[in-house]
């Protein structure tokens, strides 16, 4: 008896631009807060633009986080929106009218996931309208910052964490943001003439932004003092304070008089677009695991960043930052919290006292000096 072989073809799985089985041709994405996760958004949001030109995509944020949004792409479109005007149940529909009949969504990106935006994923399913919701990953987080039988694993980045959500949509995504000024490329210095005159030759430019929403992400304001100092006395560095509280300000001010070339921009309000293009000159910023972090990445500028009750393995590194520039010290209760919100069990914040001045401007040092 004559055997007959049926071949099968193996079927390549879809690639990013090549996906889009819901035939989708106008995507809603949502992101609030805090500044540092929605900046985190932009590699993902702009790649998937990128990735999908025929998409329209709309994200909606915080009228006071949407300027971050430089340059987008054609497909794009940034609202921002002021939250206190939908505040409730009422208020949120009225926002879904609004944005479905002015963009038509046929898709909802929540990546946020709290309150307000599973309120929106419902309204979204009950009109028909497929949603994903990130995830967090809030168990591995809880293992990661609890006392007792802590596992101390990487978890998933929040970057990853935004591409799974599109890719559960059914558009997969491949890195293809380069910064929001290009790969290379830095803002126009006319953006930030009000704040300095270009950088001279010869001379350094460094950001140091050195507070943070939670106690235990700042680094003690008279230590980081000694490495404004010390990089003051150098003579060809130029320093710029980065900070916007009003309880930040008085500091950054009495540095600033005090230290030659030193200028603080806190409570100035230069906007982002000028503080983002002078962030992209700056040999390299210095700062905590804030938004700052996450901004001064976003424009290609090297950052060596401090790490304290927070660590680097709960998925938030700012984008494309270099592992040998996170400076930490290896305790056994680190990470204490995954936002630095809780109160240090000891009592003594060593995780931020510990790291002397001296390491901080050795890290910077390497690249004032042209070393990295």
């Amino acid at each position: 008896m004559q055997q007959t072989t049926q071949s099968t073809t193996k079927q390549e799985p879809l690639r990013a631009g090549d996906a889009n089985p819901r035939r989708l041709r106008s995507v809603l994405i949502a992101r609030f807060s805090a500044l540092g996760d929605v900046a985190m958004t932009i590699p993902v949001v702009y790649s998937v633009c990128y990735c999908y030109p025929d998409i329209t995509f709309t994200m909606v944020t915080r009228s006071s986080m949407s300027a971050i949004f430089l340059n987008p792409p054609e497909n794009l479109n940034v609202v921002g929106i002021d939250l206190k005007k939908y505040n409730n149940i009422t208020g949120l529909y009225r926002l879904f009218r609004e944005l479905r009949n002015k963009y038509h969504f046929e898709a909802f990106i929540d990546l946020h996931d709290v309150l307000r935006t599973k309120i929106l994923s419902l309204i979204c399913r009950f009109h028909g309208i497929p949603v994903a919701t990130i995830n967090k990953g809030r168990k591995g987080k809880n293992a990661l910052t609890r006392r007792q039988n802590k596992v101390l694993l990487p978890l998933t980045s929040t970057r990853a964490r935004y591409r799974q959500t599109f890719h559960r949509i059914g558009l997969p995504v491949e890195n293809r943001f380069e910064g929001l000024f290009g790969e290379n490329a830095k803002g126009n210095p006319e953006l930030f003439a009000s704040i300095s005159a270009p950088k001279s030759d010869g001379k350094a430019w460094v950001g140091i932004a050195p507070f943070a929403k939670h106690t235990g992400k700042i680094y003690p304001p008279a230590m980081m003092e000694q490495v404004v100092s010390h990089l003051s006395q150098t003579g060809y560095v130029k320093i710029f304070l980065f900070g916007g509280g009003p309880a930040e300000e008085p500091t950054l001010t009495t540095w600033a008089q005090r230290y030659p070339d030193t200028i603080s921009l806190a409570g100035k309000r230069y906007g982002f677009p000028a503080e983002l293009a002078l962030v992209s000159h700056l040999d390299v910023m210095i700062t905590m695991d804030s938004a700052n972090m996450h901004l001064a990445s976003l424009v290609n500028t090297p950052v060596v960043s401090i790490w304290g009750a927070t660590h680097p393995y709960c998925g938030f590194k700012g984008w494309r930052q270099k592992e040998d520039d996170i400076v930490q010290l290896p305790m056994t209760c680190r990470p204490c919290s995954v936002f630095g919100n809780k109160p240090c069990f000891r009592d003594d914040y060593h995780c931020l006292r510990g790291i002397s001045p001296q390491r901080i401007i050795e890290h910077a040092m390497k690249y004032i000096q042209g070393e990295s």
